[in-house]
């Protein structure tokens, strides 16, 4: 796995992909950032163009963010769909590690307040579109991951998406390399701050949750930070630059 460091500022924000990204989703967010906060980012491991078909464990990806994230270092996660997921669990686990937050578009998702919210139609649309990426990682069917990819309104080039990144999916449905039983629903111990759209087919957090945390609403889909990036960013510099007043 390669780090891309950008920036020399004196703490560092860590920002974690999700499907069917890289480290690029986060372009114009480094370019905001750099100069005041050290941006490290890197792709998660399968999801490079060349990566052969495998799932990699849930013990294996804490261990890499271990590595990503010092001991004795504490920095901002910057966290999107998958990345939430996992930046979410690494926070629990490593809490003197972690001195912030940014949640994008993830937020309590499976939690019994959450599917109550969504109800069947919700739960349905969720279980369609991850099993289907499911089996295309099985199946190893690019032109399936491509086709939702599209269905989804994906930003990234459909070119590049591949059934490989998948893998997670497989994991949560199929049990596939030891599967993702006993994760522990996020709460916060530390400053975090929610953005998520509300232009998409169902909603990945409950209203309780959007209400415990510091929270904003944007007019767009799943991909806020390349949808409305100006946005992102400002609502991002500004929180850091209120944390940061507050500490």
């Amino acid at each position: 796995m390669e780090l891309i460091v950008e920036g020399a500022g004196a703490k560092a924000i860590v920002m974690i992909h999700g499907w069917p990204d890289t480290h690029r989703l986060w372009d114009r967010q480094v370019e905001a950032l750099k100069g005041r906060y050290r941006c490290v980012r890197f792709t998660l491991p399968g999801f490079e163009p060349s990566a052969p078909k495998r799932a990699y464990p849930f013990v294996q990806l804490m261990e890499m963010l271990g590595q990503v994230v010092a001991p004795g270092e504490k920095v901002t996660l910057l966290l999107h769909d998958w990345g939430c997921l996992l930046g979410y669990q690494f926070a629990m686990r490593h809490p003197e590690r972690v001195e912030r937050v940014i949640g994008v578009d993830i937020g309590d998702a499976g939690s019994r307040q959450h599917l109550a919210e969504i109800g069947a139609s919700g739960k349905l649309k969720i279980i369609a579109y991850q099993l289907w990426l499911a089996l295309a990682w099985g199946l190893g069917a690019d032109w399936m991951a491509r086709s939702m990819a599209r269905a989804l309104g994906v930003p990234a080039d459909p070119g590049s998406v591949r059934a490989q990144m998948g893998y997670l999916y497989a994991m949560r449905w199929f049990g596939v390399a030891g599967g993702l039983k006993g994760l522990r629903l996020f709460k916060p111990h530390c400053p975090m701050l929610f953005l998520y759209g509300e232009r998409k087919p169902v909603m990945f957090h409950s209203h309780a949750w959007a209400q415990s945390v510091r929270s904003r609403a944007f007019a767009t889909g799943h991909w806020i930070m390349t949808q409305r990036p100006d946005e992102f960013n400002a609502a991002v510099l500004a929180w850091l630059a209120e944390t940061e007043k507050r500490g």
